[in-house]
């Protein structure tokens, strides 16, 4: 495994792996590798040639009062998880490789982010475009690969390979849970003992959401209804809970096609996301 830390080396070894005729698969990341990553590094590794995994905590994406500094890094332990898996190439640059300059423009994304996490994190997915867009110039992958867990994100990024005619695929792969059900994320680490027992909730509150759903209730506001009613149960608060169309994310009172049934819930040291997708 190669470990890269600079732009033009990148650039290199992907006109490299051109020359020789290979395909590259992109998994982008924040670090703090957990088995959601390392699913993406495996799917990643059965259709393509050369497998690059980035790690980069991009500042562009965190809000003023989130959590920037406190988010958890461990590059060594990522290192080893990455190399054990099979990844061909570690891209690691610093933010001052990334960003040499204040930025002279952005990506401002202009739909699907008024509702989800976009709603309460006003500016948060021009960062991602404006991040993912820069690593898409930069590994130039004929496919990229996400979590499902973020489909969201997922949605935007998506809109912006359309929108600008980008040449790739973005593959968005299953969510990996936990034995319990809770969706693997880093900031799970945040969660304390009584928190990690109760965080499960989420996704059986998705799961009953849906089995109503496909039991043959069409209206949104009574799924809603009784999938708040489970979740006032718990001990954290509720940041958003609703349904959608996907990947348009519009709203929609009477549910039919593909939709999204999505959560977030505070915990004390922890924001937590999850959602399910189906057809109504």
């Amino acid at each position: 495994m190669k470990i890269i830390e600079t732009i033009a080396q990148m650039r290199q070894e992907i006109t490299i792996a051109r020359k020789a005729g290979q395909t590259v698969g992109f998994v982008p990341t924040m670090g703090y590798l957990h088995e959601g990553h390392l699913s993406l590094i495996e799917a990643a590794k059965e259709k393509h040639d050369v497998v690059v995994v980035s790690i980069f905590v991009n500042p562009l994406q965190f809000g003023p009062n989130e959590d920037l500094e406190r988010y958890p890094r461990d590059f060594e332990r990522d290192e080893r998880l990455a190399k054990h898996i099979g990844t061909d190439i570690l891209f690691y640059p610093t933010v001052q490789e990334m960003y040499p300059e204040t930025m002279p423009m952005t990506i401002h994304v202009t739909k699907g982010v008024e509702v989800l996490c976009g709603e309460s994190r006003p500016g948060h997915f021009d960062g991602v475009a404006t991040v993912v867009m820069k690593l898409f110039q930069i590994v130039q992958p004929d496919e990229a690969f996400f979590g499902q867990k973020d489909a969201q994100q997922i949605a935007v990024i998506m809109n912006m390979v359309s929108a600008f005619n980008l040449p790739l695929q973005i593959v968005a792969c299953p969510t990996v849970r936990e034995e319990d059900g809770l969706a693997k994320s880093s900031r799970n680490v945040y969660l304390s003992d009584q928190e990690r027992q109760e965080a499960p909730l989420l996704y059986e509150t998705l799961q009953f959401g849906a089995e109503l759903i496909k039991s043959g209730e069409k209206k949104r506001d009574r799924v809603l209804d009784q999938m708040k009613a489970r979740l006032d149960n718990g001990t954290g608060r509720l940041d958003y809970l609703t349904i959608l169309s996907y990947p348009s994310l519009n709203e929609t009172q009477t549910l039919h096609g593909a939709i999204i049934i999505a959560v977030a819930y505070f915990y004390q040291n922890a924001r937590l996301i999850d959602n399910y997708i189906l057809e109504a």
